[in-house]
């Protein structure tokens, strides 16, 4: 009889023990573990990418995967054209110029979070593979790194004027889709005018 409590008294010790490590299993993964995984902390306020107006903008450097577009801003007549300089130096096609143009000049980073920068190939931002650097009439530089798109696929991870990524936390912003139709989605022909238009001169 006296074995018989103490196995009730072994057991009822057991569930005592039992429950208290899943209490102190889920305190510790609720204070240590979640925490771990974010130090990510997303900040949700929409704000200007750059702060510079479209007029500003002398010179356009685009960068795809090893291969280089140029342009420069001509003035001419009162009116501004943009001439492609690299592959080929041959009058752009102003109208896709100014839609990218626009974009930068006035496009908002819908959210952002910092990440370590041994992080950045998860978001497709290591190597640098899209580039776009600008120039301004007062010799300033930018530049914007496009990465993948998130994973609703309706925007972008991007990186606003990188400068040390070796330091730890890199601040990642998510933008418009818009730029992936700006850039990624064009082919060399889309950025020349068209050859009925040089030949009318417009």
């Amino acid at each position: 009889m006296w074995i018989g409590k103490i196995n009730m008294k072994l057991q009822k010790t057991t569930l005592i023990l039992l429950g208290l490590a899943v209490t102190l299993g889920s305190f510790v993964y609720f204070s240590e573990v979640k925490n771990t995984n974010q130090p990510l902390a997303i900040q949700n306020e929409r704000r200007e990418i750059f702060d510079f107006q479209e007029a500003d903008i002398k010179q356009l450097t685009i960068e795809i995967d090893g291969k280089t577009l140029e342009f420069e801003r001509i003035n001419r007549n009162n009116s501004s054209n943009w001439q492609m300089l690299k592959p080929e130096n041959t009058p752009a096609n102003d109208g896709v110029v100014v839609f990218l143009l626009n974009l930068l000049a006035r496009g908002k980073s819908e959210r952002s979070f910092n990440v370590s920068a041994n992080n950045l190939n998860l978001y497709g931002l290591q190597p640098f593979n899209t580039v776009i650097t600008i120039l301004l009439n007062n010799r300033q530089k930018h530049q914007l790194v496009l990465g993948k798109s998130d994973f609703e696929n309706k925007l972008i991870y991007a990186l606003a004027d990188p400068t040390d990524l070796v330091k730890e936390d890199v601040e990642i912003i998510l933008i418009s889709k818009n730029f992936q139709y700006a850039i990624l989605e064009r082919t060399l022909d889309d950025w020349k005018r068209s050859q009925e238009k040089k030949n009318t001169g417009s």
